[in-house]
């Protein structure tokens, strides 16, 4: 075997929350172009259906499931449908998630602080549990790549909801915990933590907030802030058989912005 053939995600099935938009429709594609059928899961089916479409222009298998996934009733449904229908699943990638509120801390209602930890947190262990549960019960490995942020690592500038940092914060101890328990049944267990990318929320931020986000822009030692498109090769790497021995990782991707 070739070690780009080691990157192939040939006869390997993923399910991706918030697969439709921004670094999610990416890294689905990507998997999509090394091999994977494609589980998408989003709230606008639309967007799921635009994206479905691209998958199979890629010649690979894709079917959608609605479902906002910060309603943990529903993600408990679209994991299960998932696997009742479509698996098994291979691979897991939790992306959904976001901070969506700018509430100083004192302020903070204490239904916000939980609807965001939910949104990011509660939503990725539902899910790890029901489709990475899965693949432990198989016996056959598997990956899972949980989306957390450098936001985890690092406190954002002016900006309330630190429900935010929080959640991420956990995502990471969450990743390392559960690669951890796994790592003997052949499931490996990582983390992503972008840093800025212009996904549709930040280019809305972007225009309400110029002057922040110019400061931002100004301390990334790359210059600038990444692309959604940035996080696909990550994503297949974590996926495939290269990134067999990696596990409890939390890969940034920032352009450098969390060096200094």
């Amino acid at each position: 075997m070739s070690v780009l053939d080691r990157f192939r995600l040939d006869g390997k099935r993923l399910f991706i929350t918030g697969g439709s938009r921004g670094l999610g429709r990416e890294m689905a594609l990507a998997c999509a172009e090394a091999g994977a059928d494609v589980v998408l899961v989003g709230r606008d089916p639309e967007s799921l259906e635009a994206t479905a479409q691209a998958i199979r222009e890629r010649d690979r298998e894709a079917v959608s499931i609605n479902a906002d996934i910060g309603q943990l009733d529903q993600c408990e449904s679209a994991c299960q449908e998932a696997l009742e229908t479509h698996g098994p699943i291979d691979i897991l990638i939790n992306n959904v998630g976001g901070r969506r509120i700018d509430i100083p801390t004192v302020e903070m209602p204490l239904e916000e602080w939980q609807r965001i930890l939910d949104l990011n947190l509660t939503s990725t262990f539902l899910c790890t549990k029901l489709i990475g549960g899965a693949m432990v019960a198989r016996g056959q490995g598997g990956r899972v790549i949980n989306i957390a942020s450098i936001s985890g690592m690092v406190v954002n500038r002016d900006i309330g909801g630190r429900s935010y940092e929080t959640s991420k914060a956990a995502v990471i101890q969450f990743t390392r915990a559960t690669a951890a328990d796994w790592a003997p049944d052949a499931v490996t267990v990582n983390a992503i933590c972008p840093g800025g990318f212009m996904t549709e929320p930040n280019v809305k931020w972007a225009a309400e907030n110029p002057g922040i986000i110019n400061t931002f822009k100004s301390q990334i030692p790359a210059g600038d802030f990444g692309q959604p498109e940035d996080l696909g090769p990550l994503a297949v790497y974590l996926a495939s058989d290269a990134a067999r021995y990696v596990t409890g990782a939390s890969i940034v991707i920032d352009g450098g912005y969390t060096l200094w």
